[in-house]
C-alpha cells in the first residue's frame, strides 16, 4: 500500500497550488482532496494546518465530494461515456444569461452543471434515467426545457427556469431539494457555488479538474 506524506506535507502541498487553474497545479490538489475525502481523520489532521481561507475552500470541496459519493454507487469505467465540454467562456456566458433571465446565481448553476455531469463531460444517462449536462428526466424537460435536452445552453436555461418555479432565489436550499431531493445534494452544490461566490476563478479551477470517477476497483481518470 501506497505510503501517504504527514499531514503537514499534504497540507503544504495544497497551498502551493490552492486557486491555480492550470491542470497540472488543479489536478495536485484533487488527487489530495480525493484522499482526503475517503479518510475523515486524515482530513481533519491536514485542514486545520492550513490558513484559513485555504482550510475552509478545501473543506467545502472534501465535504462535498463526501456527500456525493454517498449519493453515487461506484459504476465500472465502461459505464461512463465521455466528450469533450463546452469551452469554459462559453458557459460562463450561459450561466450568466440564465441568471439575467431568472434570477437564480450563475455560480449555483455552474455548481449544478459540474456535478451532474463534469460541465457536460459525462454524457450518459443516470441510473433513474436522467438524460443531459444537467441531468433532467424527460417529464421535468417538457415542462421546463426547450429543444434537445442535450444541448448545454439549453439545458443550463432549463435549470434556471426549474429553480425559479422551485422557489429560487429566494429559497435557494428548497429549489435545489426540489432538484435533486436529497439534502446531502444540497449540501454539496451550496459548498461549491460558495466557493465560487467567494472566488469566481474557482469556477476555472473545477473546469480544468480531470474527470476521475469511482469504480468498484478505486478511482479511475477517464481524461
Amino acid at each position: 500500500m501506497q505510503t501517504l506524506p504527514p499531514p503537514a506535507e499534504l497540507a503544504a502541498r495544497i497551498v502551493h497550488v490552492h486557486g491555480r487553474a492550470d491542470v497540472r497545479s488543479a489536478l495536485a490538489e484533487q488527487l489530495i482532496e480525493l484522499r482526503l475525502s475517503d479518510d475523515p481523520a486524515l482530513s481533519r489532521a491536514v485542514i486545520r494546518r492550513l490558513p484559513a481561507r485555504v482550510a475552509r475552500d478545501v473543506a467545502d470541496d472534501v465535504l462535498a465530494r463526501r456527500e456525493l459519493a454517498r449519493l453515487t454507487p461506484a459504476r465500472p469505467a465502461s459505464a461512463f461515456r465521455v466528450a469533450a465540454a463546452e469551452p469554459a467562456s462559453r458557459l460562463r456566458a450561459w450561466y450568466g444569461e440564465a441568471q439575467r433571465r431568472s434570477g437564480i446565481p450563475w455560480q449555483v448553476l455552474a455548481a449544478v452543471n459540474f456535478v451532474e455531469s463534469d460541465f457536460g463531460r459525462l454524457r450518459e444517462a443516470s441510473v433513474a434515467g436522467a438524460q443531459g449536462p444537467m441531468q433532467f428526466m424527460p417529464s421535468t424537460w417538457a415542462a421546463y426545457g426547450r429543444g434537445d435536452v442535450h444541448d448545454p445552453h439549453q439545458a443550463i436555461l432549463a435549470a434556471a427556469r426549474f429553480l425559479r418555479a422551485a422557489g429560487g432565489p429566494a429559497d435557494e436550499a428548497g429549489s435545489l431539494h426540489r432538484y435533486n431531493p436529497s439534502w446531502a445534494y444540497v449540501d454539496a452544490i451550496r459548498r461549491l457555488a460558495g466557493r465560487i461566490r467567494r472566488n469566481p476563478a474557482a469556477f476555472r479551477v473545477f473546469y480544468v479538474r480531470r474527470l476521475i470517477v469511482r469504480t468498484p476497483a478505486g478511482y479511475q481518470r477517464l481524461n
